[in-house]
């Protein structure tokens, strides 16, 4: 049985031992609190089928939830739009924001496990940076988390995941993601 009051997630151990090092000397930093870190992880599932079938956004709120580890929040549209169905306050996905020890424990499973899990992996994109040290990627099946139980989901839904650094600039965040051993393809 872990000791919560002890545990330390693997990554988080792994920033301040080697990475928090490794970034200072590459960029100069004179400041420790230059030193750029993670500052949040958002999860987004779209579910446009919940405009016809109201019970499947509950279904992707238990997915995204036991795939953080987190309650996972019901998002709702906030115009109505004819064209598409959608009502003002229908609900059309949900959403989970991770900090702290759940942050570093989820960024620890989408690398080490979740990634390799998915079908003719060559990497992620190393130019989905937005210009302020944020990086943004898409999952198309969120059955590549070992969480979900592959024999009880009704459908296969995309995801995305959208890591903010404190980061002023894409190379520096780049650098910290490296240095977590994300697999970038360029």
């Amino acid at each position: 049985m872990l000791d919560q009051a002890n545990y330390t997630p693997r990554l988080k151990g792994v920033y301040k031992d080697q990475v928090r090092a490794v970034l200072k000397e590459e960029f100069g930093y004179k400041n420790d609190m230059q030193i750029p870190k993670l500052d949040k992880i958002v999860l987004n599932m779209g579910i446009g089928e919940a405009v016809k079938d109201s019970k499947k956004i509950k279904s992707a709120q238990a997915d995204l939830t036991a795939i953080a580890g987190q309650k996972a929040v019901i998002t709702k549209a906030r115009n109505s739009i004819a064209g598409f169905r959608v009502r003002e306050e229908m609900p059309l996905g949900v959403k989970v924001t991770l900090r702290g020890e759940r942050m570093y424990e989820f960024l620890d499973r989408l690398i080490t496990i979740a990634l390799p899990r998915v079908r003719d992996f060559r990497g992620v994109k190393g130019t989905s940076f937005d210009g302020r040290g944020n990086y943004a990627m898409g999952i198309k099946e969120h059955i590549v988390f070992p969480e979900i139980n592959f024999d009880q989901i009704d459908e296969v839904w995309g995801m995305d995941v959208i890591i903010c650094t404190t980061a002023k600039t894409d190379a520096e965040a780049k650098a910290l993601l490296k240095a977590f051993n994300m697999p970038f393809n360029s």
